[in-house]
């Protein structure tokens, strides 16, 4: 039985920030099986211009997900700001996750509505900036939590900045156990991160 990844986007999300994960889960022996969802059925389009149909809105995921769920990616983009962080679909969603002990991997402007919403009060994590995070997120009191790294991972959450595509990725592959062949998974980042005539 393969095991589902749901990944949310909305228009003007950062195709970028989800094409190695999805690209690996999607071909990794049939191990996995990707679902997209958006607030609604409508076309999404990216910020580089891909258009994508969601497998689903999230009203209708939330009535046919299950504990089969595995993990719940959060790409960023620059609808998270024009709502300023208030997309209370996308936070029924997040409740649903935390509530069903499913993890949730967010990055870039992500991160701030996880913020924004008090899930990181309490756990470490990371995300643009801290500064950034406070000036946008009245309700943030996760200063002592947060931490200056490209991605951060703990049993709930993985977040990231907007600069760190392969840490994700990378961090995300390692947390569900990938089986990657034929590399190692940290094979596989240093080829992307360094190019192949690296020396380091």
């Amino acid at each position: 039985m393969k095991r589902e990844i749901a990944i949310f986007i909305a228009n003007n999300y950062a195709d970028w920030e989800i094409a190695f994960i999805s690209a690996e889960l999607n071909r990794s022996n049939d191990e996995f099986k990707i679902q997209y969802i958006s607030v609604s059925k409508e076309p999404v389009t990216s910020m580089g211009g891909l258009t994508v149909i969601p497998d689903y809105s999230i009203s209708e995921y939330l009535e046919i997900a299950s504990t089969s769920l595995n993990m719940l990616l959060l790409c960023g983009g620059t609808v998270w700001k024009e709502q300023e962080y208030d997309m209370p679909m996308v936070k029924k969603l997040v409740d649903w996750c935390i509530e069903n002990t499913v993890p949730i991997a967010a990055i870039c402007d992500a991160t701030t509505f996880l913020a924004y919403h008090s899930y990181l009060n309490t756990v470490e994590h990371t995300g643009n900036s801290l500064e950034y995070i406070v000036s946008q997120c009245n309700k943030y009191i996760g200063q002592e939590y947060f931490i200056e790294k490209q991605c951060v991972i703990n049993n709930q959450f993985i977040t990231a900045n907007g600069t760190s595509t392969l840490e994700f990725s990378r961090e995300i592959m390692k947390f569900l156990k990938v089986n990657f062949v034929p590399y190692t998974i940290d094979e596989w980042y240093n080829f992307n991160k360094n190019g192949i005539f690296a020396t380091e």
